[in-house]
């Protein structure tokens, strides 16, 4: 049996309405934020937002490391490097083409929410949880919360929003993050 890529869940509210739980489940990736996780998120999203029941909405990662460690460089890597007939045609970033569009979407998705977003950012949050968090209307850290934008340690610049939200930092922050990839 296959591991759901996120565990979705409904809980009652004390008036009769329902909170949607949402659920990272790749703890062992610190749940880097894959495709299908991305793509599962956004269709669940887009019918909790008009489903009347639902009146808030709960993310939150697997495990006690993280709850979003980035975007899936595994799988872009892959796709950028496995051998193909389409390799060199301008064809083989199909693949990231698609991640891309989607994650940005998904982080649109969150930002101009209809209902609150309530984040549990416990453990890791790193580059495209960042995305996640930043859009979500209440986010809810621990002592154990730990933010980072690496990406930039390997040349790539912050994406995922990241130039609207690490100008919302208290000063200097921000700056210093997408400047360093520190955490």
């Amino acid at each position: 049996m296959t591991e759901l890529a996120v565990i979705f869940d409904e809980r009652p509210t004390r008036d009769g309405g329902r909170i949607g739980v949402a659920t990272l489940n790749a703890p062992k990736s610190l749940n880097a934020l894959t495709l299908t996780m991305a793509q599962q998120l956004m269709a669940k999203l887009d019918a909790w937002a008009v489903d009347r029941s639902i009146v808030a909405v709960w993310l939150e990662g697997a495990g006690e490391k993280a709850f979003c460690a980035g975007g899936d460089v595994v799988a872009l890597y892959r796709s950028m490097t496995e051998e193909g007939e389409n390799r060199g045609s301008g064809r083989d970033s199909v693949f990231a083409e698609t991640y891309f569009t989607t994650e940005y979407r998904l982080d649109y998705r969150i930002h101009t929410y209809p209902k609150p977003i309530l984040l549990w950012g416990d453990g890791i949050i790193m580059g495209g949880g960042l995305g996640l968090t930043a859009g979500a209307s209440h986010r809810i850290v621990t002592e154990t919360t730990r933010i980072a934008m690496p990406e930039i340690t390997i040349g790539l610049y912050p994406d995922i929003g990241a130039s609207w939200f690490l100008n919302r930092m208290p000063p200097g922050i921000g700056a210093y993050l997408g400047i360093t990839g520190a955490s």
